[in-house]
């Protein structure tokens, strides 16, 4: 039945799939020139990585399909050898910041994007501007040596032991975006896509199998047919078994648990939307798109300086509000809602569907109380630490017996 839905939607707007797809797609899909953009720079020494050889001159890393939603940030499904992944590429333009962009400034015209560090910088030079930005970005953490001791590793791409000026501007670069320094936080964690190769600020991160968490991605043209009821019942088509999303859902409080008052400081999560989450073919939850789990120090630097006149001129992404100073006409730096609370209203409805009826009950209180929570979770660190205790235990005792867990 549903199947029958699908063909007939299709045919009756195919026409107008066809004409938004293409009249779009030169503007957004502009992984050709990116790719063009990043080997001039690799053929001229300006930069260097451990995928710009396979990239640029062996041509065994390669970009397919396009899956771009804003021009400046490319994304691609890409291959590379055998190794199958999701390629992403920053297009250069005028840095600003923007509240409802990502909170990074973009990059400047060539050579500045890259002219960090600067020739004659030596290896302990560019360490000290490592652990500067990485304090800048995470805040005065006891341990960013060893954060920067990993990037010095990192940096290091081809393993002779010598850190040359093109590897060190490549990791520079990448430094400046939220998506890397989060990975490269969480690196011993199993939350964020392994990164697999680099060359300047292109970069390619390990597949995620499934995404959205649930429900599917569709035109928008066949949404404005769908009603919202439709729309609700089909989202549920599309998901695991219980067990499974629960395993899911696990995996998703663990990384709430692991950003808040982590190793390198907290992050906040500015966009909670099933979108930005996937799993694997083990069920193992992941991140799919971290541009928006930012360090709260950043977040609270830069939200200070944005002026206001209603609460909602302090919102970033979709999910990171707080509430507007109107004697001084600025945004205050508290958010309103913790992670938790906001990825517990994200998998209400994902895993309260088909719960067991010995569990549910339970279940939904845990869930509503989770949602309840308001303030900064340093502000309720207790009750934080045990609404999201308490959910772990309740999921995980009802699957920790099964093949599922």
């Amino acid at each position: 039945m549903k199947y029958l839905f699908f063909s007939w939607l299709a045919v009756f707007v195919g026409s107008w799939i066809v004409y938004v797809e293409y009249s779009s797609y030169t503007e957004l899909c502009r992984g050709h020139d990116c790719k063009n953009s990043i080997c001039d720079k690799y053929r001229k020494g300006v930069i260097d990585g451990s995928a710009c050889s396979s990239l640029c001159e062996k041509e065994t890393l390669y970009l397919e399909k396009c899956f771009t939603a804003k021009p400046n940030s490319q994304v691609y499904s890409g291959n590379w050898g055998d190794l199958q992944g999701v390629i992403k590429c920053q297009m250069e333009e005028a840095p600003h910041y923007d509240l409802g962009g990502e909170m990074e400034p973009r990059k400047e015209a060539v050579p500045a994007a890259f002219n960090k560090p600067t020739k004659g910088t030596s290896v302990e030079k560019f360490r000290e501007m490592i652990i500067s930005h990485l304090e800048a970005k995470v805040g005065d953490q006891a341990n960013l040596a060893d954060l920067a001791t990993q990037v010095l590793s990192f940096t290091d791409s081809n393993k002779d032991g010598h850190i040359s000026l093109p590897e060190a501007r490549s990791t520079w670069a990448l430094l400046q975006l939220n998506e890397f320094l989060l990975a490269l936080v969480l690196q011993e964690r199993d939350h964020t896509p392994k990164l697999l190769g680099f060359c300047g600020d292109l970069y390619m991160m390990e597949k995620v199998s499934y995404s959205p968490l649930y429900g599917i991605n569709l035109p928008w043209i066949i949404e404005l047919w769908i009603p919202a009821g439709l729309r609700r019942s089909m989202e549920q088509w599309f998901t695991p078994s219980w067990p499974h999303k629960a395993k899911i859902a696990i995996g998703l409080l663990e990384l709430v648990e692991d950003i808040f008052h982590g190793p390198y400081g907290s992050f906040l999560m500015c966009d909670v939307r099933t979108t930005t989450f996937g799993y694997n073919e083990r069920y193992d939850f992941k991140v799919m798109d971290a541009r928006y789990i930012i360090p709260e120090a950043t977040f609270q630097e830069r939200i200070r300086q944005q002026r206001c006149d209603v609460d909602m001129d302090c919102l970033y992404g979709t999910d990171c509000l707080t509430s507007c100073d109107l004697t001084k006409h600025r945004c205050t730096t508290e958010v309103t809602r913790p992670n938790l609370a906001k990825a517990c209203d994200t998998l209400k409805n994902y895993i309260l569907r088909g719960a067991p009826s010995d569990l549910s009950d339970e279940l939904e209180k845990q869930l509503y109380a989770c949602i309840a929570l308001k303030g900064s979770a340093e502000q309720m660190e207790i009750e934080h630490s045990l609404i999201l205790n308490n959910l772990k235990t309740l999921l995980w005792k009802k699957i920790s017996h099964t093949k599922d867990s």
